[in-house]
């Protein structure tokens, strides 16, 4: 069948690849040597919170699990949409354990079978001007796309774009423009 999907132009879904979230580290010293963008030591994991007793027991386990570590602060809220946001915040010198935390809250839900309701995560990062800037993974995609809100709904395209160019060696970027969705008051940024 592989054969007649190929013919009529169906693709496979790409894999989300949880540990590329490992890579966002080396990403921050490229960002920060090329563009002087700097960890803020937040970061969130959005996604859509299913009903029923499994799902709660999935989620007491994520929040025990960052509790345990008694090293990130966990803030949970709820966007305008219905998604569930978790924001974690470590000391802004401590990205790898903040990429850890998000990596866990990942896991653990995609383990679970909750993997479908998973959004995005973001890695929150500040420039020389306070100018905020987000590295969003998108889980159904497996990539990254830089995101720079400026204001009331505007964004900062000229450095998304310079963003692209200058993480294209470190982390799988999404090419596809049309999906760098904006997070607009996105937990972390």
């Amino acid at each position: 069948m592989a054969w007649l999907d190929r013919v009529l132009g169906r693709s496979k879904p790409v894999q989300p690849d949880l540990d590329q979230l490992f890579a966002v580290p080396d990403a921050a010293l490229t960002l920060e040597s090329a563009m002087g963008l700097r960890p803020t030591g937040l970061g969130s994991v959005c996604f859509r919170a299913a009903e029923g007793g499994a799902f709660a027991s999935v989620a007491t386990d994520i929040q025990q699990l960052l509790d345990a570590d008694a090293g990130p602060k966990v803030e949970r809220s709820v966007d305008q949409y219905g998604y569930t946001w978790l924001l974690v915040s470590r000391e802004a010198t401590d990205l790898s354990g903040l990429v850890t935390d998000l990596h866990a809250v990942n896991s653990t839900l995609q383990d679970n079978g909750f993997g479908p309701t998973l959004l995005c995560s973001l890695v929150g990062f500040t420039g020389p001007a306070n100018q905020r800037f987000g590295l969003v993974y998108l889980y159904k995609r497996g990539t990254f796309y830089p995101f720079a809100p400026t204001g009331d709904q505007q964004r900062d395209n000229p450095l998304e774009l310079q963003a692209r160019g200058v993480l294209a060696n470190d982390l799988r970027v999404e090419q596809d423009l049309a999906r760098w969705f904006p997070v607009w008051g996105a937990p972390g940024l």
